[in-house]
């Protein structure tokens, strides 16, 4: 177990200077000599000299990576080529542009016959119900990928096509993303929680030619009938006046309702409880998965694409307002991917990993799918909740699977802190090695719950700073090498050159704090905004050029820790009256008892304007983790004017 330090402050200060000190006197706890003992960087020195080469020389890191992959051509000019000042022309970022290569080949093709790994299971698929699983092997997954990449190249799906996915976490999930991306059609996955709304919204803006979805799912208790969903969308796309070329649907729960006297063929088993769930069949729009797939071969060729073709379209969340189609391309994200996955999770091929995101959010693409994949990880895929069928089940799972490296969301940690330690303790949570947390950053009561309960204080914790748009991990420990903060992200990964930057644009040395950008590119980067480039420039690039704009405040503390503040159009000036005037007074400040939040933890801002206008026409809320927070604040404000 590693042994608490104490980070104290030297000599005489201002008392500015010692109010900052005591304000970053935290306790941190070095990493588990277990821990470090076996992982690939074993000190925070041999991680600094990492880091520098991966700066300084990037062309040079990063290419010593590329080799592990397989390139069908390699890159014939220069490695990396970019421009981040919008006073400079366009803005573009490419890495190994002319090399060809497939990131569905790398994940499954490579892992099968040049690792020798096609038996080792990819997923164990966990479902809602605890009886509820199968698992699927490297060599299974790439046939049922082939044969549905057929299934797609037979509906006239070709490279440069977009292709909607609307799905739970079952395999086909996967097996569906996987085969878009081997054809070199682009995938545009949309959470399946979202409403026919954001689904058409989604298609429509991508202009997106086949739908991929399921009949019905339950999440815990509740039923959710995706088909209808899905039907609805479509019908909503239709008086836009768009088709989709047709519709395949994932025989997960439910039986046709038939409305025009053709029966579907008579489907296979079931090896899931089957309820008396009833869906629509719309004749030469839908067609059953099952059938299309007992007639495909069980081989496909890859497309081979260049390093810089866009890989998948990823739309945000829209807590900002209209969502942002996020674009990645499969050189520079299949690398990036693999390797914060092999480092930030410590990962070695004995691992069992486990990550609770949806894959309809971007942690769920890069680390349920192509970063364990890359590596030849096993993984858990987990299709139910927290809290069902009791408030245990994910350290049920745990030791189940003897899972190794754990990745979740602060708000799940909360929500189960809320049913006290007995529920984790009962397991035996002996397998774990590292913890993860992603989508916001972690309160320290929350983080020593977690180190302490969780991990029995035995386990590294990696606090990850990332967006949708940067692709994979940007600030993160690594679990064998840094001394851990509680509700620091602490230090940047490899290639990630941070900085702070003042209201004018100045870059802040030592302790500060500002606006967090990063200095160059990252292989993970974004390349777009799907159809709008001049968004993605306006919104990343435009405020400080040369640089990234996350969008988000950092505090760097004394030790050159990274603490992110929050979103910076978030905060508040409490010494709006003596410094700006009092013009800038708020006429009023509303208590908050909670804030709208989408599952993945981000603040609604467009949600908290409406509420400070006391505007009720709240536009889609279908990605709200708890409405009735809304409505005390709507309350809340009533009272507060009164």
């Amino acid at each position: 177990m590693g042994l608490p330090e104490e980070r104290g402050r030297s000599g005489s200060r201002s008392a500015e200077r010692e109010e900052a000190g005591a304000r970053n006197r935290v306790r941190s706890w070095s990493p588990p000599p277990e821990v470090s003992r076996s992982a690939h960087v074993r000190s925070l020195q041999r991680y600094r000299e990492l880091h520098r080469r991966s700066v300084e020389q990037p062309r040079e890191f990063w290419g010593d990576i590329a080799k592990e992959f397989y390139w069908k051509t390699s890159c014939p000019g220069p490695f990396l080529q970019y421009n981040f000042d919008v006073t400079k022309g366009k803005i573009f970022i490419e890495w190994m542009k002319g090399a060809t290569t497939n990131i569905c080949y790398n994940v499954l093709d490579r892992i099968v016959h040049e690792k020798k790994l096609g038996d080792k299971v990819a997923f164990y698929w966990e479902g809602n119900e605890p009886e509820e699983t199968t698992q699927i092997t490297y060599r299974e997954l790439l046939v049922q990928v082939c044969r549905f990449s057929n299934v797609l190249q037979k509906q006239g799906i070709r490279k440069g096509d977009r292709v909607a996915i609307y799905m739970p976490m079952i395999p086909e999930l996967v097996v569906a993303m996987l085969a878009c991306a081997r054809l070199g059609a682009l995938h545009s996955i949309v959470f399946a929680g979202f409403s026919a709304e954001s689904l058409c919204e989604r298609i429509l803006d991508s202009s997106c030619s086949l739908l991929i979805t399921t009949d019905a799912f339950y999440r815990g208790e509740k039923l959710v009938n995706l088909k209808e969903l899905a039907d609805e969308a479509l019908e909503k796309c239709r008086e836009k006046a768009f088709q989709v070329r047709c519709c395949i649907v994932v025989k997960h729960l439910g039986r046709a309702e038939l409305g025009t006297g053709d029966s579907p063929s008579q489907s296979p088993p079931i090896k899931r409880p089957c309820p008396d769930v009833q869906i629509s069949w719309n004749q030469g729009v839908d067609l059953w998965w099952h059938e299309l797939m007992q007639e495909a071969e069980d081989e496909c060729e890859p497309e081979w694409c260049d390093a810089e073709d866009p890989l998948f379209i990823l739309y945000t969340s829209g807590s900002t307002g209209k969502p942002k189609g996020v674009v990645h391309t499969l050189g520079g994200y299949m690398l990036y991917v693999a390797t914060t996955f092999k480092y930030v999770f410590d990962f070695h091929k004995e691992d069992v990993f486990w990550c609770t995101a949806d894959i309809g959010w971007i942690t769920g693409h890069s680390y349920v799918t192509y970063g364990p994949l890359a590596n030849g990880a096993t993984s858990v895929l987990f299709e139910g909740i927290p809290t069902y069928p009791d408030v245990s089940r994910l350290w049920n799972i745990v030791d189940k699977y003897k899972v190794t490296k754990f990745y979740t969301a602060p708000t799940a940690i909360r929500l189960l802190m809320k049913f006290g330690d007995e529920p984790v303790t009962r397991h035996s949570r002996a397998s774990l090695q590292v913890l993860g947390t992603v989508g916001e950053p972690i309160n320290p009561e929350a983080w020593l719950w977690y180190h302490q309960v969780v991990g029995a204080q035995r386990c590294s914790i990696v606090d990850t700073f990332w967006q949708t748009e940067t692709g994979g991990h940007m600030l993160t420990p690594l679990p064998g090498a840094t001394p851990m903060k509680p509700g620091s992200a602490t230090f940047p990964f490899f290639g990630v050159a941070p900085a702070i930057l003042n209201e004018s644009g100045e870059e802040l040395e030592g302790e500060a704090e500002g606006y967090l950008v990063f200095k160059q590119p990252w292989p993970g980067i974004m390349r777009t905004v799907y159809g709008n480039h001049e968004r993605f420039e306006a919104t990343y690039f435009k405020k400080f050029p040369g640089y990234y704009v996350t969008g988000d405040g950092c505090r760097r503390d004394q030790d050159g820790y990274y603490w992110i503040t929050g979103r910076i159009d978030d905060m508040l000036n409490v010494s709006v009256r003596e410094k700006i005037g009092p013009i800038a007074t708020p006429d009023y400040i509303q208590n908050a008892p909670g804030l709208p939040k989408t599952r993945s933890g981000k603040i609604m801002r467009r949600v908290l304007r409406k509420i400070a206008q006391n505007d009720h026409d709240l536009g889609d809320m279908s990605t709200v983790a708890d409405p009735t927070v809304i409505c005390q604040l709507f309350n809340h404000r009533c009272l507060t004017i009164q």
